[in-house]
């Protein structure tokens, strides 16, 4: 039997009528492999106590179990034994039998496929051995179907096959064409008479045409991955649709299988199986990676990263173009939908966003598709190592959810301050995980010791927290993925730091999180609370050296030097502030608590000219909200937090104008004449096109009943006017409204009627921007613009 390396595409466990069979999809060296497992069982665990009970809630619903003794115990200390039941069904009908009988049993949830590769700690990775068999030899749909497969974790670097697909439709869901973007073959598929085109384009005779051809390409061409813009819940959504309408079976899986797909009633969200490929949205894949975007359309994401989109922006102008494309000129339309496959695929290449989503799955074991996936990931690196401490992992608990503090964040001195110092810690929470041994099997262990007599293994935390100092496995894990992630730094591996930093930085969360099964208040607050702790000692250590901390927040600290220091005199500072305090937390650690500090305070950046305002109408500092100036001369460059220039939800007119003014007044300069002209130029019309708002409707247009905002209005409006043209409606399930205010209300840009109504615009996006900075240097923005606004 020879020995395969490959890397996890798909997963899934099912019921044959020989039992249980866990089917995984590979990427190999020699191409696709089908990886068919037997003989593995559903297990949970429940209370030795319990065994009896359990054998007669089995009996009574005709089902079969299997017990075995085992050495593991609840994070409650009851002895368990495992249940084993012949199929996935049955262990699922007992599990719902014996919560109904109220007996406790841990770790059902755990999917039996899930569990096969976790309890080997196979990530993504793995060596695979059985009987080879090639199915389809000599077809392009070759692979390799291994049986009695026995697998291992394994470190391999899988080069992927991808496509990027996008549909073109009429505004009711008929189909056009099909777009497929892939190194080995890019066309389109589209309906209607062959005719001369500059872009590969196979021709069908009909809808039903159109996705037997979608089929034969899949199972031809072959790809490991499929990409898109909204590909989900837009694309395969409606082929999904189109399919059932036309009765054909969408056979894009290996080996011909069929697709599933399934939409949660409760959000809309879509999901999509399609065994042996993967499915990556382009838009959740760079969330996950925590990229973030004003606009999420695929012109407006394509423009900020690539400098180039699409031909047509307008939703209505685009429908009522292909509808002429597809009806006169199917040429260009075939252009136009080849194009936005081209894109798709460009912004993954320009982001490494499919070298992320590997390394992600290498690290932690979710699948490549999976969105977020923090307790998913947690849980696989946890569960194993936890079975083999003898411990079952407890369930969850949300009803006895109780809150742990948030990040320390301090009140704000306000003011227009010379040279600020922003001294971070790197990593704050892993580091404390690290150096305060937090650990959910050591919080457990930790319980157990008594105070007085096991104090030399005790770590105290927070709200009755304490930490056994040899029993854990967190602090290690963390470890060793700070290691990688400085090695990755080295080597410019940006797509595997990023990944490693994301998960790093997730275990708070999720340890804080309900949605864990790990959670328990004294881990979160053991965490949050010394980070109040830490991030207060260093302030007080901080003025002890006769400087002022004028703000902090969760892991930053912000430092007045009182006085303008050059670049060069601020760096001295920040660098001998940095040593001296990481200096002291590593003395104090050890001799307080004996333990090594993996604090560390980094010096981050130095503004020449720091803002930090009131709250609006208060004279109270605000939180979360500043803006400075880093650098000199042309080097200069404007940073915003919070602000209008950071926000996505205020009009181009506000940003612009904040931009100038904060330069101005940060460089010393006196903006009265700016102020006074910016005003009159509004008033006059000439930033009309910098008007708009840009809103996104977060429940669907029915749901908004008393409170009504003006996003809402204008989303109302729009979807009447559309009504009466007969064009689709845009706004009714969600999506992003652009509107600007009349003297008549919001009204949406498109249909908008109604002159602007200025004074609007210069009493809610103009003086809220002044008044942030124009007191600090004696200034008011009623006496600049005022006379002005009496000429008109």
């Amino acid at each position: 039997m020879d020995i395969h390396q490959g890397f996890l595409l798909t997963r899934q466990a099912r019921d044959t009528r020989f039992g249980s069979q866990i089917e995984l999809w590979l990427s190999t060296p020699q191409g696709p492999a089908q990886i068919l497992i037997e003989g593995q069982k559903p297990v949970f665990f429940v209370p030795n106590d319990d065994r009896g009970h359990v054998q007669n809630v089995a009996h009574d619903a005709r089902l079969t179990v299997n017990f075995k003794q085992i050495e593991m115990s609840s994070f409650d200390g009851k002895d368990l034994i495992a249940v084993y039941s012949d199929s996935i069904a049955a262990a699922r009908q007992l599990n719902e039998k014996l919560i109904a009988a109220d007996i406790l049993v841990l770790e059902a949830d755990i999917k039996l496929a899930d569990r096969f590769l976790m309890e080997r700690y196979i990530q993504g990775s793995l060596a695979v051995s059985g009987r080879a068999e090639t199915i389809n030899p000599g077809r392009p749909n070759q692979f390799l179907r291994i049986t009695e497969a026995k697998c291992k974790a394994h470190d391999y670097q899988p080069e992927l096959k991808v496509v990027s697909l996008d549909i073109e439709c009429s505004e009711k869901g008929v189909l056009y064409s099909i777009g497929l973007d892939s190194p080995s073959d890019s066309r389109v598929i589209m309906i209607g008479e062959p005719q001369a085109c500059e872009t590969p384009t196979l021709w069908v005779n009909d809808e039903k045409s159109l996705l037997l051809a979608l089929n034969d390409w899949f199972q031809t061409f072959d790809p490991d991955v499929v990409v898109g813009w909204s590909v989900i819940d837009f694309d395969f959504k409606l082929l999904n649709k189109r399919a059932e309408f036309n009765n054909v079976v969408l056979s894009l899986g290996r080996n011909t299988q069929k697709i599933y797909f399934r939409t949660l009633p409760s959000s809309q969200q879509s999901f999509i199986t399609m065994p042996g490929r993967v499915v990556l949205d382009g838009i959740d894949t760079l969330k996950t990676a925590t990229y973030n975007f004003r606009s999420w359309s695929l012109e407006s994401v394509s423009q900020e990263l690539l400098g180039e989109g699409k031909a047509i922006h307008n939703v209505h102008d685009r429908m009522d173009e292909i509808n002429a494309m597809f009806r006169k000129d199917k040429p260009s339309l075939a252009k136009y939908n080849l194009q936005d496959c081209v894109l798709v695929n460009r912004i993954f290449e320009h982001t490494h966003l499919l070298q992320f989503v590997i390394e992600r799955t290498k690290l932690t074991g979710v699948e490549l598709d999976r969105v977020g996936g923090s307790v998913a990931a947690f849980t696989n690196l946890y569960l194993p190592r936890l079975h083999r401490a003898h411990y079952a992992a407890p369930n969850l608990h949300p009803e006895n959810w109780v809150a742990s503090p948030g990040g320390y964040v301090m009140d704000s001195i306000p003011g227009l301050y010379d040279s600020v110092l922003v001294l971070d810690f790197k990593s704050l929470y892993p580091s404390i995980i690290r150096s305060f041994l937090i650990d959910p099997m050591g919080l457990i262990e930790g319980l157990k010791l008594e105070i007085g007599k096991d104090d030399d293994q005790a770590v105290a935390g927070f709200r009755g927290g304490q930490f056994h100092r040899m029993q854990h496995f967190l602090p290690n894990l963390i470890q060793e993925l700070w290691k990688a992630r400085d090695v990755a730094k080295i080597n410019n591996e940006k797509a595997f730091s990023q990944a490693i930093k994301i998960i790093m930085n997730s275990f708070y969360g999720v340890l804080g999180s309900s949605g864990c099964r790990f959670f328990d208040t004294r881990l979160a607050s053991s965490i949050t609370m010394r980070g109040h702790e830490i991030m207060k000692t260093t302030k007080k250590l901080i003025e002890e050296k006769g400087y002022q901390v004028i703000y902090g927040d969760t892991d930053s600290t912000f430092v007045s030097l009182n006085a303008a220091f050059s670049p060069e005199e601020a760096d001295k500072v920040g660098n001998e502030l940095v040593e001296a305090i990481n200096h002291w937390w590593t003395e104090h650690l050890e001799q307080e608590y004996n333990l090594t500090s993996i604090l560390e305070l980094e010096y981050e950046t130095h503004y020449q000219r720091f803002l930090m305002p009131t709250i609006r109408g208060s004279e109270t500092g605000s939180k979360k909200r500043y803006a400075g100036l880093i650098g000199e001369g042309d080097n200069a460059r404007l940073i915003f937090k919070g602000l209008e220039s950071a926000r996505t939800d205020w009009t181009a007119l506000s940003q612009a104008f904040q931009q100038t003014l904060y330069m101005m007044v940060f460089n010393h300069q006196d903006p009265a004449d700016y102020v006074r002209e910016f005003v009159e130029s509004t008033l006059r019309g000439e930033y009309d096109t910098q008007l708009v708002y840009k809103k996104r409707l977060r429940r669907k247009l029915h749901e908004y009943q008393k409170n009504v905002p003006p996003q809402v209005r204008a989303a109302r409006m729009a979807d009447d006017i559309n009504q009466q043209l007969g064009r689709s409606l845009q706004y009714q399930n969600r999506g992003r409204i652009e509107y600007v205010i009349t003297v008549n209300g919001p009204e949406p840009k498109e249909y908008q009627r109604s002159p602007i109504d200025y004074q609007h615009y210069i009493d809610k996006q103009l003086r809220p921007v002044a008044e942030a900075i124009l007191p600090f240097i004696g200034m008011n923005f009623d006496d600049l613009s005022a006379p002005q606004m009496g000429l008109f």
